[in-house]
């Protein structure tokens, strides 16, 4: 097993069906990282030598990608940001209610118990 970006690689996949599995990657950025690095998409992970893999890093540095545990945090910062600022999408991310305009009258009803939960156990 190879292990990247916080993601195991399992050694019988293909580098472009690994490269999925980082969060932030697509379809498109593993197209890309397997051109720029001249391998085909059935190239193996048990294949990759340590000097590919090291060709692999040095792409995503290259590339600015922010992937895995960068990702994450920048998600909570923008939803602390939100919530500090009172938006709609903060407040109904607080709430526990839909953000992007969803009805509620009879939907989203499981959202609104786990939030009551939620609230009892804190």
């Amino acid at each position: 097993m190879l292990y990247l970006f916080e993601t195991e690689f399992p050694k019988n996949k293909s580098i472009f069906i690994s490269l999925l599995r980082v969060l932030g990657i697509g379809k498109f950025n593993s197209i890309l990282i397997c051109k720029q690095l001249g391998f085909s998409r059935n190239f193996k992970i048990k294949n990759l030598s340590k000097e590919q893999v090291n060709k692999i890093i040095k792409i995503f540095e290259y590339l600015n990608l922010e992937v895995a545990s960068d990702l994450k945090k920048l998600e909570t910062l923008t939803l602390k940001k939100q919530i500090l600022i009172k938006c709609y999408k903060g407040l109904r991310k607080l709430k526990g209610l839909p953000v992007r305009g969803q009805r509620t009258h009879t939907n989203s009803k499981t959202s609104k118990k786990l939030l009551k939960i939620c609230l009892i156990f804190t």
